[in-house]
């Protein structure tokens, strides 16, 4: 059974650790990776490199990799040179996603597809709007995923919820629709599915324990 065959239908949950918190260690990353296993999950997230080698060896699952950086002159994280790309192949990813929008990064959006689709893996482009599917389809690129949908400048609206008209719109495009961003509940992960989407990723409210922590906190000072 192909990779995506394996994701489809299915859960993806990113196990992603606020960055220098308690739990941002590589063994702590492999362990949240295999309880999700264990809970359901068809696939994971994993970002960082350590962290991939780390999780790679304990589970059987499909693993999308990703590198996060911090530029001084850009506002793109995610897997923003091909050194990066290659090195997530190099690591055991089966899919490398990387930032499909048009903004400017270390290497050109081109460059880094490029990479991914000449090491073997397959390519997901994290897009914000329906120019940036299109675009990732044109080079290559195997699953669209909404995950950067409210986090550029042109798709910023104050809105906490899911967007789910992209959603629908890249399953237009007959593509591997990856629903990602703002899902954090199970009946907001169902809404995707029934809108279009083929997979579902969940990070933050399911990894990120810092978080949610705060969610329930602030609710029950609230609720005084």
């Amino acid at each position: 059974m192909s990779v995506l065959e394996r994701l489809r239908g299915g859960l993806v949950v990113s196990c992603q650790t606020v960055d220098g918190g308690p739990m941002d260690r590589p063994e702590i990353v492999a362990a949240m990776a295999r309880a999700a296993v264990a809970g359901g999950a068809a696939g994971l997230r994993i970002e960082g490199l350590e962290n991939l080698r780390a999780t790679r060896p304990l589970v059987e699952v499909p693993v999308i990799g990703i590198v996060k950086r911090d530029l001084a002159d850009s506002p793109v994280r995610i897997t923003v040179t091909a050194a990066d790309a290659r090195a997530l192949i190099a690591a055991g990813a089966d899919i490398v996603a990387y930032d499909g929008t048009p903004r400017p990064r270390t290497d050109a959006r081109e460059d880094i597809l490029a990479a991914i689709l000449a090491g073997g893996a397959l390519a997901m482009a994290d897009c914000a709007d329906l120019a940036d599917g299109r675009a990732a389809l044109a080079g290559g690129a195997t699953v669209l995923g909404t995950t950067l949908s409210g986090y550029t400048e042109e798709t910023a609206k104050g809105d906490a919820g899911p967007d789910f008209d992209l959603i629908r719109q890249f399953r237009g495009l007959s593509a591997f629709v990856m629903a990602e961003g703002r899902l954090n509940t199970p009946e907001l992960a169902a809404a995707a599915i029934r809108a279009g989407a083929d997979a579902v990723t969940v990070g933050s409210a399911l990894t990120r324990l810092e978080l949610v922590t705060g969610w329930f906190a602030d609710a029950v000072r609230g609720g005084r």
